[in-house]
Order: C-alpha cells, then structure tokens, then sequence
C-alpha cells in the first residue's frame, strides 16, 4: 500500500462541519452518472461542480484517517473517474502529477492550499505558486500538471476530484537542494491503489 493512501481509517463517519459521528446512510446509488462530453478542462470543471451536488455518491463516504488524507474512489464511467478525499489539518498529496490524465477537483467543505509547481526560463528551476481555496472553488487541470494540495486550515477539508481519462499512473516528486524537480516514485492503478 502507498503511504498517501491510509490503511489506518477511522471507522466512523464524521460530519464535516461538527466532526461529531453521524449514523451511516444508505449505499450511494450510481445508476446515472452525468456524461463528460470531452476531456477539455472546462468539461472537467463542470463535471466536478455536478459531481459535487451529488451528495448521493459521496456524502455516506466522508470518512477521516489519522495518519494521512483518505481517498474513495466514489464514481466511474468510461469517460472518468471521481474521488473523495478528506483532509485532516496539515495532512497533503506530496507534489505529485496525475500521470495522462487530465483533472478538476472542487472544495466541499474547510480550506486546502494548492501549490503548482510552474516552469521558469530554460535552465532555472521551476517555483511552486500557492494559492488557497476555500468551499466551492474549483480547479481545474491539463496533462502534466504538477501540484501539492495540503489543508492549511483548523478545520477537516473534503474535495472531490475528477479524472478523465482514469488515473492509470501517477509520479511523486521532490525538489532537491538546487530547486529540481526529481521523481521519488511512480505509482499505478491496480498495484498502488
């Protein structure tokens, strides 16, 4: 198992504005999952906002784990996937990119800051440009995108993030002493998660 997926999750269900237990609702039903009419990033916003209203396919989901975000994948279709994930205060992805895949994802609930790792001019390391996002904000993302999320907050964060195609592969990543971006590791679906 990878270290961003948590094997050590809290059993109970957590209302995220209270983080008191709630009792467990029924099996969310995925009998009609809304259409991604192309893989353009503004399909991919748009998809993740109607993801997002649909409380069915996510909100029995909600779950917080001690050590590291939780991550469920909560819908599929040939065209895309989603996943919730919930963030406990500090808890982050690591700078990572979504392999082929393009992406949206959108801030239900609580604060995450996203850094983007952005190139610079030839030969000089990239920077990473933050920016903070609150609930309802959405962002989304093409192929080769490279980004740390992290709840900055006092509070439990969840989002819901959207991939098209499907995440087949993701690559971790750290910046060295002199700023460069170097691979740590390499993660497939299947095998990693």
């Amino acid at each position: 198992m990878i270290p961003s997926f948590s094997s050590d999750i809290v059993v109970n269900m957590y209302d995220v504005s209270t983080c008191r237990p709630v009792r467990r609702r029924a099996a969310p039903s995925l009998a009609v999952l809304p259409r991604l009419p192309g893989h353009t990033t503004g399909a991919l916003c748009r998809l993740a906002q109607d993801l997002s209203r649909r409380t069915d396919l996510w909100g029995s989901r909600v779950r917080f784990a001690r050590d590291t975000r939780y991550a469920v994948r909560v819908a599929a279709s040939d065209d895309y996937e989603a996943w919730l994930l919930t963030w406990l205060p500090g808890q982050s992805t690591g700078l990572h990119d979504h392999g082929g895949s393009a992406g949206a994802f959108v801030v239900l609930e609580g604060v995450v800051r996203e850094a983007v790792a952005v190139a610079t001019p030839s030969g000089s390391p990239p920077r990473l440009v933050s920016r903070t996002l609150g609930p309802g904000r959405v962002r989304a993302f093409g192929e080769g995108y490279l980004h740390d999320v992290m709840n900055t907050g006092h509070r439990p964060a969840v989002s819901l993030h959207v991939y098209a195609p499907a995440l087949e592969t993701m690559r971790r990543f750290v910046l060295d002493e002199q700023g460069r971006l170097q691979v740590v590791s390499e993660e497939r679906s299947g095998a990693d998660w």
